[in-house]
């Protein structure tokens, strides 16, 4: 029975009129531009160290640089709100929201008998 597998082509597909092209494993890039940013994140007092040297060169526009800043400011202070009120205090906030909304939004009492 093993004779009749000896013919059998035991090697990857291959298409036909593109050869070049598709000869060869695809490598997965790493993500060397994400990891920077983390890198920023961690250690912004070097950004005046990294610009001068150049030794990377960040791809976004000064527009995306400053959406991510104004990103990760709105996020701390989002942060440091939620850590400083108590559970009291929240309940407190929540019941003087309720008090200004208008009757329009209260449950409707329904009655059989009218």
């Amino acid at each position: 029975k093993m004779s009749e597998y000896n013919s059998v082509q035991k090697s990857a597909l291959k298409l036909k009129d593109i050869g070049a092209i598709s000869a060869g494993k695809k490598k997965k890039k790493k993500n060397k531009e994400s990891k920077h940013r983390m890198e920023q994140v961690v250690t912004t007092q070097n950004e005046e160290e990294v610009k001068t040297k150049k030794a990377y060169l960040d791809k976004r526009t000064p527009a995306q640089i400053a959406f991510d800043k104004m990103q990760e400011k709105r996020q701390m202070e989002r942060i440091l709100n939620k850590a400083s009120k108590t559970h009291k205090h929240r309940v407190e906030d929540f019941n003087r929201h309720l008090d200004t909304l208008t009757e329009h939004y209260d449950i409707p009492k329904v009655s059989w008998t009218k």
